[in-house]
């Protein structure tokens, strides 16, 4: 009982000490904000995500797929190259000029341009290949030039979101070899038409037609009407959605002895490419506390944090998927958020109202309340499904037998920090 009470005295002088050592801070820090700054700039938690380690793009473009290189920061660093190349050019010009006379001036220009063109090979040789020089971060003149020049016949561009992120997915930089490999994912249709079914013999119908209300335009038809009906393959089915213009088919796969859904399948028609994703945390709307009801409007779509070729390509996917014009009045939201190779499905209603004294603004990344929306609050209520996705294996066309020839494929991957995605 001594050292039980002795025990319980040590650590209530310990707990003391720290509660007057964070008010002495909390003090000194209301004195000097800069304080309060330095230490939470020092005070960052490490995180899987913090340490994912990126790779260094090698090799063949063939295999492009499998390298988890920030397509964003390349394209960055080479603008960086090109200008540092181009400030250097200048300025070994100008020393030329001024060191050599009259005589060698002619010398003096040829020595230069060679350079010029030497460092210019160089830049070019380094740089990567992955990436369209059309699209890197281009002015907003070059945009505007790009949007006159388009037709009616393409689709629109789907529209930005407004409350658009640092972690918000930039399809401006995809790949130029993704747009050669998978040219029907970047040249989608204006209104998509989608056909879901489910796997054989499944009891998964009231799943699937919840899936008819996340994808518009879609469509759900049975898998198989009794058990002498005839087994009809995927690559059956698509040919059939295909006569009849359909672009998507989605397969809802059923868990062996479960019923719940364990895998979705999604076929850009008319030949390619199929993605398997896994499901998990499979939840309808109707179970969620407070959800909202679905109205029919198109969403609004929001792709985060898909930077690697790989994650842009399924980006262009789920984008392919909706329509390119969402319905604003609707007022719906989808979110697909990627985190550590895992997409999170999200559905959800908003709308505006003015804050209430009562509450806090909201705050930017650096804690300061953020600019313009000091008296606005957002309410959401979710509508579902709630779902998260796993990319597991990518087939160049649509799957007729096992072990076909795939262009992606999950290996499984022994480091922790490094994803895919």
């Amino acid at each position: 009982m001594r050292r039980q009470a002795a025990n319980l005295n040590i650590k209530k002088h310990k707990e003391a000490d720290k509660r007057d050592s964070r008010l002495r801070r909390k003090r000194e820090e209301e004195k000097d904000p800069a304080l309060r700054a330095e230490r939470i700039a020092q005070n960052k938690p490490a995180t899987i995500d913090s340490k994912r380690v990126w790779d260094e793009p090698v090799g063949d473009e063939e295999d492009a797929l499998g390298w988890a290189v920030d397509v964003e920061r390349l394209a960055k660093r080479r603008k960086v190259e090109q200008e540092e190349a181009a400030e250097g050019k200048s300025r070994g010009e100008d020393e030329d000029a001024d060191e050599g006379g009259q005589a060698e001036g002619v010398l003096a220009k040829l020595k230069a341009r060679d350079r010029a063109t030497d460092a210019d090979a160089e830049t070019d040789d380094e740089a990567d290949s992955m990436l369209d020089t059309d699209s890197e971060l281009d002015d907003d003149v070059s945009d505007a030039s790009d949007a006159s020049d388009t037709t009616s016949s393409k689709p629109p561009k789907r529209a930005s979101s407004p409350s658009a992120t640092s972690t918000a997915t930039n399809l401006e930089l995809s790949p130029e070899f993704l747009k050669q490999k998978f040219p029907q994912l970047f040249d989608p249709v204006a209104e998509p038409k989608i056909l879901v079914t489910t796997s054989i013999n499944s009891t998964l119908h009231k799943e699937a037609d919840i899936l008819t209300s996340l994808f518009p335009n879609s469509t759900y038809i049975r898998r198989s009407a009794n058990f002498h009906a005839h087994k009809y393959s995927v690559s059956e089915i698509a040919q059939f959605a295909s006569a009849r213009q359909y672009t998507a088919l989605v397969v809802l796969m059923q868990a062996e002895h479960q019923k719940q859904p364990d895998g979705l399948d999604i076929i850009n028609l008319p030949s390619g490419p199929h993605f398997h994703f896994s499901v998990t945390n499979w939840i309808e709307g109707k179970k969620l506390p407070r959800h909202a009801n679905d109205t029919g409007h198109y969403p609004e779509l929001i792709l985060n944090n898909f930077k690697t070729p790989l994650g842009i390509l399924t980006a262009h996917l789920f984008k392919g998927l909706f329509p390119a014009q969402p319905e604003l009045e609707g007022r719906q939201v989808l979110t697909l958020h990627n985190q550590r190779d895992y997409v999170f499905v999200r559905r959800h209603r908003y709308v505006f109202r003015d804050k209430r004294e009562s509450e806090k603004p909201y705050l930017a990344a650096d804690g300061k309340p953020l600019q313009g929306v000091e008296d606005v609050k957002v309410g959401m209520q979710e509508i579902g499904p709630r779902m998260t996705l796993k990319l597991r294996r990518i087939d160049r066309g649509i799957q007729f037998k096992s072990g076909q020839e795939w262009q992606w494929k999950g290996r499984m991957e022994k480091n922790r920090t490094r994803f895919n995605m």
